[in-house]
């Protein structure tokens, strides 16, 4: 699939959607033993949002989809990646997995290039944030630490009450704790390299 940037980007795979969500999620509650009220409760939304999601009726945002993952005691690359363990050392262009998480009235989106392979009990993780002119991710918490570089476009990150306008070149660094989000509020595409520990996305 074609993407809307610059021509030395390279294509690679992609999820249109999330990629079994739905059965991920049931399994994930049944293995915690927790039922729909439970997971609703614990991840700050309704019980009928569940079981939509549990159904395929329904796609979470990125930051529900977190909340999700910590309420079922797992993380969001456990919930979407095709695979979880792998002993190959290198991903080539164009073979990497992309996921969608954000699909806005404009056909905005936000995508999630995987450039690190995920193990379990693994510390790092490293995507390549895509983000179409205009999307705005949800403010979200969580431990940890990230920094990122930004490939191509402009980025506006939030950090906590202070908003930083990044371009291409500009890089960032900060502790996960803090409330953190971004806008693209240019007129491209943006491409951010983000890498974060532990692996949470």
């Amino acid at each position: 699939m074609s993407r809307p940037s610059k021509p030395a980007v390279t294509k690679s795979l992609h999820a249109d959607g999330l990629p079994s969500l739905s059965m991920r999620l049931r399994h994930a509650r049944k293995v915690a033993g927790l039922t729909l009220k439970q997971v609703a409760v614990a991840a700050g939304c309704s019980e009928s949002l569940i079981s939509k999601l549990e159904n395929d009726a329904a796609s979470p945002s990125l930051a529900m989809l977190h909340r999700l993952a910590i309420a079922l005691g797992s993380n969001v690359s456990e919930l979407t990646s095709e695979e979880w363990v792998s002993e190959e050392p290198v991903l080539r262009a164009g073979a990497r997995q992309v996921n969608r998480f954000a699909n806005g009235a404009k056909k905005g989106y936000i995508d999630l290039e995987r450039i690190t392979h995920l193990q379990k009990g693994g510390l790092l993780q490293g995507d390549i944030h895509i983000v179409a002119p205009g999307m705005v991710s949800d403010m979200i918490e969580h431990a940890g630490e990230e920094m990122g570089y930004v490939i191509e476009g402009s980025l506006e990150l939030t950090l906590g009450e202070t908003t930083y306008t990044l371009n291409a070149g500009d890089s960032f660094h900060f502790p996960s704790n803090v409330p953190h989000g971004y806008r693209n509020g240019g007129d491209c595409v943006a491409r951010i390299l983000w890498i974060n520990t532990p692996a949470t996305f």
